[in-house]
């Protein structure tokens, strides 16, 4: 069954089976699996005997496993700095689901919450931390770090600490300074996609030492059939696409509105359908995604937000109906196609319009510097922060009110912030998924008598230690909604009463977090001295620039192989053209060319139909195929058009 130093370092060197044994029985005994994955067990050999471990493993390969059971073979806790709030929370949730002691620092927690996972991590009560990387640069974060007994680094995402990635952070930086206090435990880094020179500059940004491992899966998918269609009508082709291969899939496209666009079309043509992007709120995310998990929906419409993390196996078709930034972004999403092993398409469609999007947008990512040091002055003075003061500062990030004030363009400025972001100036993190949360900071003696003292509170109290467990030793999560159906009282009510216990400091309650937040990672600068380095600006426009012009010559690839063009892009020596994806087909299917004609003008003869008709009747064809030789017959004069836009003999 396949699944998906302050102190001495326990680390298995002598006995390498040993070491292996150990591993396949904490994988069956808190994962339930009898064997590993192909690689893992290798992988986990090398970091065990503390060789510092690079791993190129697709999405969905089980690159968590590499460094969770090693974790929990050595002494000592883990660091494990990743970037991305949503997947370091399911990370810890997953690991508490199986008894293994986790938890996470992540952007906008307060004091006390921070404190708590602290002190848990130097009384040995954690395994594994997980904490964002701008966490890494914070000296109350580097006071605690020194002290705890560290038994290793695991960086997910890794390519971010590589500006020639395609989503460089300057945060990952920090990784480097903070592994000088613990030089002798290894490091593993993990990420999906990385061209031979990311793979190189991972190894020197981290500081690999000479004992250094890569462990590199093929990019090769050989179940993943790779099509490129140039289409006007591209929901008709999609709907034909979807009812041909039929199962459930995923349909990406660019923005957020059509999230929803494309996805009532869907169930308008009979398919159901969920949407799915960044800006709805946490329930209805986390319920489309279930819906579509549990197959209750066989198509999710979603922008790239959605896919980290997601492990489902039966994903027959990825559709694109917008062009990715990068081949890597591309490889990544079309790759949640297949991973049963079974024939999947990863089909994108576009137009020239669509080339011009990819354009437009590549400019809109980079403002020129002046347009990025007038929109920082316009933030702090939106937030009314003076000249060195706001640093740890947050707010809500409002978007919206910042465009209408300053006039900015919405892209524009978002893209400014990110570039300021890496300047180690703002900080927009993930905005959080969980619910409320309360805490309880003073002993059950002293709550009793404040129940005692206070009576309208006692109920409510009494209620919140009933529903919820671990309130004396760390935030909890809570439902206010839940808590007033069980009081018989008014939501607000209920959050009033909350608020007032918070204000006498008999709990510590932090309410919902309903907007993005944006956080003041230093304080504010005078405008003429802020500086954006050519490393985060010049060189990183240049390799942008590079990846989009990889990107399109993908899609516009006319002869070839597709699977080799994206091979060839990461580095690999490529092998025999794929045989599946359209180029391929198209080269080899010559000889289908008269059958096609002979069934096109056979159908014509019955009655007039129009091209997506002609099409539905065709199915086991190649649409560009039937299309191209429709075109044919035209030139001819064999086929005509009538008015009702009808193909007719």
């Amino acid at each position: 069954m396949q699944q998906g130093s302050r102190k001495a370092v326990t680390i298995y060197t002598h006995n390498s089976s040993m070491s292996a044994k150990s591993a396949k029985e904490l994988l069956k005994r808190y994962w339930g699996y009898d064997t590993f994955r192909p690689m893992q067990e290798e992988i986990i050999n090398s970091v065990t005997q503390g060789n510092d471990t690079l791993v190129l493993m697709p999405t969905g390969g089980g690159k968590s496993l590499c460094y969770q059971i090693p974790a929990l073979m050595k002494e000592g806790i883990c660091l494990v700095v990743s970037p991305l709030i949503s997947l370091m929370k399911d990370q810890v949730h997953q690991l508490h689901e199986h008894g293994i002691k986790a938890a996470c620092l992540i952007s906008g927690i307060n004091g006390i919450e921070q404190e708590i996972v602290f002190n848990n991590c130097l009384h040995d009560n954690v395994k594994l931390l997980y904490v964002s990387p701008e966490r890494l640069r914070q000296r109350v974060f580097i006071e605690h770090f020194r002290q705890m007994n560290i038994s290793m680094i695991a960086v997910d995402e890794a390519h971010c600490i590589s500006q020639w990635g395609y989503d460089f952070r300057p945060s990952y930086l920090e990784i480097a300074n903070i592994r000088v206090y613990f030089p002798s435990i290894p490091i593993i880094a993990l990420t999906a996609t990385a061209t031979p020179e990311v793979v190189s500059d991972i190894q020197q940004k981290l500081l690999f030492r000479p004992q250094k491992r890569l462990f590199q899966t093929s990019f090769s998918r050989g179940n993943l059939a790779y099509m490129v269609f140039h289409e006007m009508d591209k929901e008709g082709r999609m709907l034909r696409i979807i009812r041909k291969t039929g199962g459930c899939g995923i349909v990406y496209v660019r923005n957020r509105r059509r999230t929803r666009e494309i996805a009532e079309l869907l169930t308008h043509n009979g398919i159901t359908a969920a949407y799915y992007h960044g800006g709805l709120e946490p329930k209805e995310r986390n319920m489309a995604q279930a819906r579509w998990m549990k197959g209750d929906v066989s198509v999710i419409v979603a922008t790239n937000a959605f896919g980290m993390g997601i492990d489902k196996p039966d994903v027959r078709y990825v559709i694109h109906l917008d062009i990715p930034s990068s081949i890597e972004a591309y490889f990544q999403e079309a790759g949640r196609g297949g991973r049963d092993g079974k024939k999947s398409y990863a089909v994108m469609l576009y137009n020239e319009s669509d080339l011009e999007t990819l354009q437009q947008n590549f400019e809109l990512s980079f403002p020129s510097r002046q347009k990025i040091a007038n929109i920082y002055r316009a933030i702090c003075n939106y937030y009314q922060l003076p000249v060195g003061s706001g640093e740890n500062c947050q707010f809500d990030f409002d978007l919206e009110g910042l465009c209408a004030t300053y006039h900015f363009n919405v892209l524009e400025l978002y893209n400014a912030t990110r570039f300021l972001e890496r300047e180690g100036l703002l900080l927009l993190p993930e905005i959080e998924d969980s619910e409320s949360k309360v805490y309880v900071p003073i002993s059950r003696e002293e709550l009793y008598k404040f129940q005692v003292d206070q009576p309208k509170y006692s109920d409510l109290l009494f209620l919140l230690l009933r529903l919820y467990g671990g309130l004396f030793s760390d935030f909890v999560p809570i439902s206010e909604r839940l808590l007033a159906r069980r009081m018989f009282m008014d939501v607000e009510q209920i959050t009033n009463m909350l608020l007032h216990m918070d204000a006498l400091k008999v709990i510590v309650y932090q309410p919902k977090k309903k907007r993005p937040q944006i956080v003041f990672s230093s304080p504010r600068i005078d405008t003429k001295d802020l500086y954006l380095s050519d490393s985060n600006y010049k060189e990183l426009k240049e390799k942008a620039n590079m990846r989009k012009e990889a990107m399109q010559q993908y899609v516009t690839a006319q002869e070839g192989c597709r699977s080799n063009i994206m091979l060839q892009y990461f580095g690999e020596t490529t092998s025999d053209p794929c045989g599946v994806c359209d180029l391929c087909l198209t080269q080899h299917n010559h000889t289908k060319v008269s059958s096609i004609r002979e069934q096109i003008l056979q159908l014509l003869e019955k009655q007039p139909l129009r091209s997506d008709q002609l099409l539905e009747l065709l199915p086991h064809n190649d649409e560009e195929m039937v299309k191209q030789e429709l075109r044919q017959l035209v030139n001819e004069d064999i086929v005509c058009i009538n008015d009702a836009l009808q193909f007719t003999v």
